[in-house]
Order: C-alpha cells, then structure tokens, then sequence
C-alpha cells in the first residue's frame, strides 16, 4: 500500500519559516518525480515545485528564492524549505508522487501565514 504523509505545517508569522516533510512508504522512493503543490481556499491545486529522481529541481516563478525542495532517498522523505513566507503563501501543501502513468497523493498539511 503506497503512503505519502506530510507533516510540518503550522501557524507561522509573515516572513517566517517552516519546513515540510513528507515520507513515503509502499513505493521505490528513488525512482519517483517528486512534487509539491498547494491548493489555497476556492483555488485549484497548483505545482510549487518539484525534483527528478536524478536531483535536478524546479519551481514556480512565486517561491523561487524562497522555498528549497531536496529528496533524501535513504530515509523515503521529500522535503519542502519554506523561507521569508508570505500570506498568500497560506494553503494546504500537498505531495506527490510522479513515475510515468502512475501518480499518488498526500493527505495534505496545512499552511497558514498570519499575524
């Protein structure tokens, strides 16, 4: 059974940082494409970033310079660094899973930039 489970959100002030986690099981870890993405109240889920089985990463014009995306593959866990976080930067954060045809989800963790 394949599972990606994310954890690491939280409140956190405009301009703060967190770091999400999400840990795979039931899946070759290293030969996965992975990704995270957020879905914002009544908008649709949208990709932030992402990194190929070989390490190469890429982002989304809005997060570059501020969030780092790194896979350990030892440990089966993708992270998501969030820095200098904004409150449009509020969502839910999903991760996924990417290899071919085949594509699984997180649960997702909750994000939310306040003061």
């Amino acid at each position: 059974q394949v599972q990606l489970v994310e954890s690491g959100g939280g409140l956190v002030q405009p301009g703060g940082s967190l770091r999400l986690s999400c840990a795979a099981s039931g899946i070759i870890f290293s030969m996965y494409t992975m990704r995270w993405y957020v879905q914002a109240p009544g908008k649709q889920r949208e990709l932030v970033a992402g990194i190929s089985t070989g390490g190469t990463t890429a982002y989304v014009d809005s997060v570059k310079g501020r969030f780092t995306i790194s896979r350990d593959n030892a440990k089966n866990t993708v992270y998501l660094q969030m820095n200098s976080l904004k409150p449009e930067d509020t969502a839910v954060y999903y991760c996924s899973a990417l290899k071919f045809s085949e594509t699984y989800w997180g649960q997702g963790t909750q994000v939310t930039v306040s003061s």
